[in-house]
């Protein structure tokens, strides 16, 4: 059961913004009261991430560099924290990826930006560690097909077109059908859900979709994008998953993952509760849940 975790995860952000950067530390901490031990990520390198990233961007983005119209789109400056942060965000999901390899399961306490494009970021994501990742497993031949499952209450726009060029990596989006983005993208397999669906429905449509997506796919390796922003009380979500809800769901991922024989590696995702702190227990929650260690929900 490996994580992986570094303290720059958590940059500064401008006094007042929205986002809630705190989170990263506040999911750390309630993993580390549950026990969990973490392991800190290499910084993904320029080579990794101009395979999915125009190397305009890339360059941009390392340097610090990003021009103010894509600063805007993703919501933040790209400070040299917030670039270091988003590259080892990327090395993360990438270390999560090997370890699940070697291990059958692990996890990135950050990552999940699937809205940053191939030529800039958007919606609080600056680098698509998902795609990044993905074309890198791909490209080394350390695995021939693989699926993203994309769980946020978002969808996957920019996962599904960074890699439109890689047939091998099958995305799969269950979302929010009237939340952002407003112009969707196509990826491998889209579910739009209605607002206000609630936990009984929620499963039951994710339960009829496993089987068929493992088929179709036949992964070497599943990346869960694993946001719980679908959460009723989350301020950006427009589901109305309760806490127990969430778990079931990461329970049904990771019982499908099992029952195929097919290791995953999971990213934190989207989360907006104005509660950091709840908002923490709840994605180490959802990250225990998929690891197999349960926590009561109330």
């Amino acid at each position: 059961m490996r994580f992986f975790f570094h303290p720059a995860y958590v940059a500064p952000l401008p006094d007042g913004h929205s986002f809630p950067m705190s989170k990263y530390e506040t999911t750390r901490e309630a993993l580390t009261r549950a026990g969990v031990l973490f392991e800190e990520p290499a910084i993904a390198t320029r080579e990794m991430l101009i395979r999915v990233h125009a190397e305009a961007y890339a360059d941009a983005v390392i340097a610090a560099g990003v021009p103010k119209e894509i600063e805007r789109r993703i919501g933040f400056p790209v400070t040299p924290a917030v670039s270091l942060r988003s590259r080892l965000s990327v090395g993360g999901t990438w270390a999560a990826a090997r370890a699940a390899l070697a291990d059958g399961f692990a996890a990135n306490v950050a990552g999940g930006s699937h809205h940053a494009m191939p030529d800039g970021g958007a919606g609080y994501c600056v680098l698509n560690d998902l795609a990044v990742t993905a074309a890198g497993l791909l490209a080394e031949g350390l695995v021939q097909r693989l699926l993203i499952l994309d769980l946020d209450v978002h969808q996957g726009d920019g996962t599904a077109v960074c890699l439109a060029g890689w047939p091998a990596a099958f995305t799969f989006s269950l979302h929010a059908e009237r939340n952002f983005p407003v112009r969707k993208a196509r990826s491998g397999r889209d579910v739009e859900l209605a607002d206000g669906m609630a936990d009984a429905e929620y499963l039951d449509v994710l339960a009829a979709e496993l089987p068929g997506l493992f088929d179709v796919a036949r992964p070497q390796i599943v990346l869960v994008q694993a946001g719980v922003d679908p959460h009723v009380d989350d301020r950006l979500g427009r589901l109305a998953l309760t806490d127990a809800g969430l778990q079931a769901r990461d329970r049904m991922v990771r019982e499908a993952c099992l029952r195929a024989g097919v290791p995953f590696a999971v990213t934190l995702g989207g989360g907006y509760d104005r509660d950091v702190v709840r908002l923490g227990e709840r994605h180490a929650a959802s990250l225990l849940s998929l690891a197999g260690h349960y926590v009561a929900a109330e």
